[in-house]
């Protein structure tokens, strides 16, 4: 098997697994809060990546570097993020949520001009306005004339996870740190920060096989396992737009998961606006793509 083979594969899978958290969700969420599911999602990451970390042979410089990074990066990624994240799908449908969650790239995009310097190109901002036009269909539900949102607070949740995730990855930009090494040390921040909110909050509770489960799938493939098949995949590749073109595959899919487990009707406003994000997004994805190679 060639190296771009072996690439696309690990993209897809990575994308498979994506395809159905959207689901995992929802099951885990009608049976705990967001907050006990985030804890054993945090726990299971944890756990896996540390095992990786250590058959790595990076655990010395886990242990001994990093530590000051992670405890900022650690606070926003996954403590606020997966937080605000799952309160937005503990509110929205599932398909509203997973949607929405999609314009993370062109927040990302928004954020970089003050914080990076860059400046915003005429394609940027109407892949903007094409994928927020999408926001505003879904928020209302159809109803784009009129200015009451479904779920006010449900839809500003999940746009603030976008600015979260967006916010993360910028100030990460220059972080040193091995992905493997970095993704460790943030969960061993963010785990006894869930476990302190947990005690001084609900406490722990048995919810029986079907929740617990849901939220060890969450951990180990959200978190852990498409996470490393990305890294391999982004890795392996020539082009990077090559495999980061597979994350269009995701949302039909989740609809199709949602609509199939957890019983949700597919809303035409959820459809209309999905396809005014992909689009918006495709529209920036075409950008970089179509910019000429430097010369060397």
């Amino acid at each position: 098997m060639t190296q771009e083979r072996h690439a696309m594969l690990c993209g897809l899978g990575a994308v498979g697994l994506w395809s159905t958290v959207a689901t995992a969700f929802k099951v885990a969420l009608g049976e705990m809060s967001p907050l006990e599911l985030m804890w054993i999602a945090a726990l299971v990451s944890w756990a896996l990546m540390g095992i990786l970390v250590w058959r790595k042979g990076l655990l010395r410089q886990a242990l001994v570097q990093g530590w000051r990074t992670a405890l900022w990066a650690g606070l926003m990624n996954p403590v606020a993020y997966y937080l605000v994240l799952f309160a937005a799908y503990d509110r929205l449908p599932g398909q509203e949520a997973m949607a929405l969650n999609y314009t993370w790239a062109l927040a990302m995009a928004f954020l970089a001009v003050p914080i990076l310097g860059q400046r915003l190109t005429r394609i940027d901002i109407l892949a903007g306005l094409i994928a927020y036009a999408g926001v505003w269909t879904i928020a209302t539900r159809g109803a784009v004339l009129d200015v009451a949102f479904a779920d006010p607070l449900g839809v500003g949740l999940a746009l603030a996870s976008t600015l979260l995730w967006a916010l993360y990855w910028l100030l990460n930009a220059r972080d040193s740190r091995p992905p493997l090494v970095a993704q460790w040390q943030n969960f061993s921040v963010g785990l006894p920060v869930f476990t302190v909110l947990i005690a001084l909050g609900p406490g722990f509770e048995w919810y029986g096989w079907k929740g617990v489960g849901a939220g060890i799938y969450v951990g180990l493939f959200e978190m852990g396992i498409a996470f490393v098949l990305w890294q391999l995949a982004v890795r392996g590749i020539s082009r990077t737009a090559k495999v980061a073109n597979l994350i269009f595959l995701s949302p039909p899919i989740s609809l199709l998961l949602l609509h199939l487990v957890v019983g949700e009707p597919i809303l035409i406003s959820t459809l209309a606006g999905l396809v005014l994000i992909l689009g918006g997004l495709g529209l920036q994805q075409w950008q970089k793509t179509a910019e000429p190679a430097p010369q060397v």
